[in-house]
């Protein structure tokens, strides 16, 4: 049996799995992070500093306590680890045999990663960890030219291959800059290391996006995990068969849901929060998902030449109303504790304006306090006239 949603009940239903906008966590503050990452899957690592970086963004949009030093105090504590989703992310070390499944076929040589296999450096890069410790890629000399796309060092390539097939892991980073050790040296002792079986491995990846996302598709699932496909859509007919999952409708397309997160929707959504989100946000980083179901056309436009940016260059979604109403460019100026705002572009669809604004100006002042600002500089609106309805005392 296919039951039917709305486009708003499936918006909500969305939204409250993402658990954004957050309701208010109880308890220690570093406890209300680690809910977040396990409830997530994963967090998205980005290096793009114009304003808080992304993994610290996200978290915050679900902790409204979250400060950078309690993720760097679940990685020392061995709770999250460092390694690839669908891209670079922290993750909830209590799925770490889930990574497993990567790690062996990277090994193996039946996944590719992005950089040449040299054997012999790989063995001299693990054999001199072993014996010093931890290590990062500015430990290892090189004289010679960079290569590649990336313009990388033999060493740091040879770090990253081991990385990736599980060879070593990160404990920790400083200045950003990632530390490599051993990997038995890192996990926590009594860590199940045993490999999934496929099947049990598309059910982990199943169960973990919709408890995260409400719906979801085969293709949405399997984004960007290499060989999940097929198997995801397998083990999703399985589990409709025996009642595990729902078949439901939105408009004319179909998704999936766990029974469990359709009694969400008996819930309220906080409709007058408004939440500024990072462009990696695990609530719109599919942006065909986005387009589907929030009718919210969005490109982040940091990879384009000035000149074809259209909303400029690091375009934060805004969430408001259940909905993402606005997109706004923003940069920090540390040094100045000043916001720039650059361009805050309306959605056409947005008609209440007022209420609206009255919510931005208020997530506004926590979210200069994130960023270390006290100063506001807002430079360009569209529409033009909705200009002074930001800058306004609230």
């Amino acid at each position: 049996m296919t039951e039917s949603l709305s486009i708003h009940e499936a918006r909500k239903l969305v939204l409250l799995s993402q658990r954004v906008p957050p309701a208010k966590p109880a308890g220690r503050a570093s406890a209300a992070t680690l809910s977040a990452i396990g409830h997530l899957g994963y967090i998205q690592i980005d290096t793009i500093s114009v304003i808080q970086r992304a993994h610290h963004h996200t978290l915050w949009n679900r902790n409204p306590r979250y400060q950078p030093s309690q993720l760097d105090e679940l990685i020392a504590d061995k709770q999250v680890f460092e390694y690839w989703s669908h891209a670079a992310a922290y993750l909830p070390m209590a799925d770490y045999r889930f990574s497993l499944r990567r790690k062996q076929a990277i090994a193996r040589g039946e996944q590719e990663h992005w950089y040449e296999r040299d054997a012999r450096l790989e063995k001299l890069t693990l054999k001199r960890i072993a014996a010093e410790g931890p290590l990062m890629a500015r430990d290892f000399e090189h004289t010679g030219k960079r290569t590649g796309e990336w313009k990388t060092k033999p060493a740091k390539r040879a770090l990253e291959n081991l990385f990736m097939q599980g060879d070593l892991m990160s404990p920790c980073r400083v200045n950003f800059q990632k530390v490599y050790d051993l990997t038995e040296r890192v996990l926590p002792e009594g860590t199940d290391t045993s490999v999934p079986a496929p099947e049990e491995y598309a059910r982990y990846l199943i169960a973990r996006y919709l408890r995260a996302n409400g719906l979801g598709r085969p293709a949405e699932i399997a984004y960007l995990l290499p060989d999940t496909k097929q198997l995801v859509s397998a083990a999703m007919q399985d589990m409709v068969s025996i009642g595990e999952l729902r078949q439901v409708r939105v408009g004319g397309e179909q998704y999936h849901a766990l029974p469990a997160s359709l009694e969400l929707l008996n819930k309220p959504l906080a409709r007058s929060k408004l939440k500024i989100l990072s462009p990696f946000d695990n609530l719109v980083i599919q942006r065909q998902r986005m387009q589907a179901l929030f009718e919210f056309d969005y490109l982040i436009e940091c990879y384009l030449p000035a000149a074809k940016r259209r909303y400029g260059y690091f375009t934060l979604p805004v969430l408001w109303d259940g909905r993402l109403a606005a997109r706004m460019d923003c940069k920090a100026e540390r040094k100045a504790s000043l916001l720039h705002i650059h361009h805050l572009a309306l959605e056409p669809w947005l008609k209440k304006t007022d209420a609206f604004f009255q919510a931005l100006r208020k997530e506004l002042e926590s979210f200069m306090q994130f960023n270390h600002c006290n100063r506001l500089c807002v430079h360009r609106t569209s529409p033009e006239h909705v200009k002074p309805a930001l800058t306004r005392d609230s």
